[in-house]
């Protein structure tokens, strides 16, 4: 299936790594010209080894004039933008309890603020040309507890934010879509630390979990999300899909 992206512009955050990078490799193989932008320099550097064609901004996403001025660069390097991945994210804390406002505070800038922030600025550029996609990745456990409250509830708001700004953006030819990973096992990810300390009790929580039996590949992820940024998801506007082996109890 020809997706039509090539020589479309895309900006991932938080796409040095993990789930970020398979996305961003993944439109590189469309043909997308992508910029990647991360707080750690040395993967970014490594990603740029790996991958010639591909733009890096280095920042702290949590800083909202690093967020502006990693978009004017991206927008005076590439001239627009077509498709933007919000990816960055992370935990912090442990049960509610013991975790601070702070935490919270500090997950919803990174997780959750960062995109609505990098959204209004793609916005803006996008509606020049009347088209444009925005992909939210959130996860399952924003819509179930599971993960740690601070990150739960930062993936919620996202999956909220999706869509009420799909229902603003559709007018003007742009589309915001959500995907929301169950668990994904890949080298700098918790589930791979997790299975590290304590292979048995992982085991058994992909057996008892996950009906799929195993975890999921970030390429699962990125060819998902490669969809839909492409126009053959034309229908596809304000949901947030699952795509986790059936893990999630919930059926929306």
């Amino acid at each position: 299936m020809d997706l039509h992206l090539k020589n479309k512009t895309a900006l991932v955050t938080g796409g040095s790594k993990g789930i970020g990078k398979a996305i961003a490799e993944g439109l590189l193989a469309e043909g997308v010209n992508v910029g990647i932008c991360a707080r750690g320099e040395e993967d970014l550097e490594k990603m740029k080894q790996e991958h010639e064609r591909i733009s890096i901004y280095q920042g702290d996403l949590t800083d909202e004039k690093v967020r502006e001025k990693i978009f004017d660069q991206f927008i005076a390097e590439h001239g627009s933008i077509d498709i933007l991945v919000n990816n960055a994210g992370g935990s912090n804390g442990g049960s509610i309890e013991e975790t601070s406002v702070k935490q919270f505070r500090e997950a919803m800038e990174l997780n959750f603020h960062s995109a609505v922030h990098f959204s209004k600025l793609a916005v803006q550029k996008m509606k020049e040309h009347k088209q444009g996609s925005i992909i939210n990745i959130s996860s399952i456990y924003g819509r179930e507890s599971g993960g740690k409250p601070t990150y739960n509830s930062s993936k919620a708001a996202m999956i909220s934010f999706t869509k009420a700004l799909a229902e603003e953006a559709i007018s003007y030819g742009i589309r915001v879509i959500g995907v929301a990973p169950g668990a994904i096992l890949h080298p700098t990810g918790n589930w791979q630390k997790r299975l590290d300390e304590n292979p048995e009790k992982i085991k058994q929580f992909v057996k008892d979990e996950i009906p799929g039996g195993r975890f999921g590949k970030t390429e699962e992820i990125a060819d998902v999300v490669t969809f839909l940024a492409s126009d053959r998801a034309s229908w596809v506007v304000g949901a947030t899909l699952n795509v986790d082996g059936g893990q999630s109890y919930s059926n929306s």
